[in-house]
C-alpha cells in the first residue's frame, strides 16, 4: 500500500485543521491507519488511529476533545480533523498503515507540514 498525506499549511492559533491520507495499491480491509507527528527537535508522537473495517478510533489522550479521525471507504481516504489549533501543534504530520495483526506500522506516507502561528 502507498500513502499520500496532504492538507498541511500555515494556520493560526484557534483554526481548524483537516488532513487527508489517500491509500492506494491494495484494499485496506483488516488494516489500521495511524497518524503521527514530529515537531521540530522532538521525537515522533502518536496522534491516533482508525480501523478500516469498523472505523474504530483511538486517540492520544492529550488530543482528545480536539481530534477526530474518520475514513471514507469509497475514496480510500482517512481524514484527520483537529480543532482549536495551538502553536504546539506545529509539526510534520504523517499517516502510516499496518495490518490489524501487526504491532508496528510498516508503511508510511511522506508527511505534510502544519505550522500554527500564535
Amino acid at each position: 500500500v502507498q500513502l499520500q498525506a496532504s492538507g498541511g499549511g500555515l494556520l493560526q492559533a484557534g483554526d481548524s485543521l483537516r488532513l487527508s491520507c489517500v491509500a492506494s495499491g491494495r484494499t485496506l480491509t483488516n488494516w489500521i491507519i495511524g497518524w503521527f507527528r514530529q515537531a521540530p527537535g522532538k521525537e515522533r508522537e502518536f496522534v491516533g488511529h482508525i480501523t478500516w473495517n469498523f472505523g474504530t478510533t483511538f486517540y492520544n489522550d492529550s488530543l482528545k476533545g480536539r481530534l477526530t479521525l474518520s475514513r471514507d471507504r469509497t475514496k480510500n481516504t482517512v481524514y484527520l480533523r483537529m480543532n482549536n489549533l495551538k502553536p504546539d501543534d506545529t509539526a510534520i504530520y504523517y499517516c502510516a498503515a499496518r495490518s490489524s495483526a501487526a504491532t508496528t506500522y510498516n508503511t508510511w506516507g511522506q508527511g505534510t507540514l502544519v505550522t500554527v502561528s500564535s
